[in-house]
């Protein structure tokens, strides 16, 4: 395992460490970068990790304010000298109301924008460059950049320092199971990230589209084609590109899984974590959200949806709701017949059931995926961002129950989720073929509040299925 012996020592490199604190509190304050990258999480962590590893709070704490006040001075630069070139370039191009809410906050507050600025995370990323741009005088923002640094520093850093240094002493977490944990979260990060930038870029009005339309209208051979994905004229790329991703994704997971002999070392370490944090109360938790996403579980979240669009005779949506799900419940039939994976506790209701893929996983993410594709769908541009965010949070804990009950293990959520969005992706093509009648005006309230007395009927009432 030389790679991982790599990354291990490379993550618990002192310098190293101190370097990316510095790294992440630069690329947190620099201009419009700060509104895509979850720098709290990131700092957060790696300052737990320096804890955890016995470096100086002084050099992390110093790290941080180098960063901050080198992150915001290439933000006013960047505005003091690149006025118009900066609003015209993208992102601000497509978002001037960032641009907007900064200037606002600046004329309010003044000199104090710079300094009570960094504190308030919606403007925090933009008041440097905005300070620039309204010709701030450089000493004053200078006084004000290394003020407001001074106090910003200890106050990000603090925190999760506290935490590296009782997390061992409280979790008595197993030996290596803090560098995994480590690599899963910044694995999440990113991809969170790039799920974010990635999804506006596919769309009609992201730069990688637009480069796509500009090629491929240069290859006469491939313009028909690309034209024939959909009468509109709009090509479902996103949906595309989530298709070819999911699709190799779930295909290099499944042969990792079988190609291993029980179960994978991440799956080991993630058990002994929740063993270690287990209790009744997380238990009952589990048990309430693995209910939720089982068969009966579905049906009671689906029904009022599933009604609203027979009275609004929406023949369509609905065949597509079915087929996805349909597709999703014979897949993972076919899935778990094939590779017959032993689970890791089997109680009586799931008798003669195997463990990859997750079902409950796929299950939920199909369900909250086309949701939030359709909702999306009828909201503004700039919003839509929004309603993937919901759907990766009500997916999560659903599939989470699964390790929290102990009859999955980690890779099979993996497995699962990638194998409905294979499915997510399927359907949205199909759905993008023609142009749809909107599905608005549509009485979300009401439906909400019919699904959440309908779950809890059934997590109160009836046995896990």
């Amino acid at each position: 395992m030389p790679l991982v012996d790599t990354l291990h020592s490379l993550m618990f490199n002192p310098v190293l460490l101190v370097c990316v604190v510095l790294a992440i509190s630069l690329v947190e304050s620099l201009a419009l970068v700060g509104l895509l990258v979850p720098g709290v999480v990131l700092i957060t962590s790696a300052a737990s990790l320096a804890a955890h590893q016995d470096i100086a709070l002084a050099w992390l704490i110093g790290a941080a304010f180098i960063g901050a006040v080198l992150g915001d001075g290439i933000s006013f630069v960047l505005g003091f000298k690149y006025r118009e070139q900066v609003t015209r370039r993208w992102p601000l191009s497509q978002h001037p109301e960032w641009l907007a809410r900064g200037a606002c906050f600046f004329s309010r507050y003044g000199v104090w924008s710079v300094f009570i600025g960094r504190f308030v995370g919606p403007v925090r990323p933009i008041i440097p460059l905005v300070a620039g741009i309204m010709r701030m005088p450089p000493r004053t923002f200078i006084w004000a950049n290394l003020a407001s640094a001074v106090l910003w520093a200890p106050a990000y850093v603090l925190p999760g320092y506290l935490l590296g240094r009782t997390w061992q002493r409280h979790f008595n977490l197993p030996s290596g199971l803090e560098t995994a944990l480590l690599i899963l979260g910044a694995i999440i990060v990113v991809l969170a990230v790039i799920f974010s930038w990635g999804r506006h870029q596919a769309s009609r009005h992201g730069r990688l589209y637009r480069a796509i339309v500009a090629g491929i209208r240069r290859l006469p051979l491939l313009r028909r084609p690309w034209l024939a994905l959909s009468q509109s004229g709009d090509v479902p790329l996103a949906s595309l590109l989530l298709l070819v991703i999911s699709v190799g994704g779930l295909s290099g997971w499944t042969l990792l899984v079988i190609g291993h002999d029980g179960p994978l070392n991440m799956d080991l370490f993630v058990q002994q974590l929740l063993t270690r944090l287990q209790n009744d109360a997380a238990y009952t938790v589990g048990n309430m959200f693995a209910r939720t996403g089982d068969t009966l579980g579905i049906v009671a979240v689906t029904l009022p949806w599933a009604a609203w669009m027979l009275m609004g005779k929406r023949w369509d949506a609905i065949s597509h709701w079915c087929g996805a799900l349909a597709g999703i419940a014979l897949l993972n039939m076919v899935g778990k017949g094939l590779f017959e994976r032993a689970r890791p506790d089997t109680p009586d209701y799931l008798m003669g059931s195997n463990s990859y893929p997750s079902a409950h996983t796929s299950t939920a993410v199909v369900l909250c995926g086309l949701a939030a594709a359709f909702v999306a769908a009828e909201m503004p541009r700039q919003q839509r961002f929004w309603a993937y965010w919901v759907a990766l949070a009500l997916a999560l804990p659903m599939a989470l129950s699964r390790l929290v009950v102990g009859v999955h293990w980690f890779s099979d959520l993996v497995g699962g989720a990638l194998l409905g969005l294979v499915v997510c992706a399927l359907t949205l093509l199909y759905w993008q073929q023609r142009p749809r009648a909107p599905l608005s005006p549509c009485p979300w309230r009401l439906l909400s509040v019919a699904s959440l007395v309908l779950i809890s009927a059934r997590v109160s009432l009836l046995p896990p299925v």
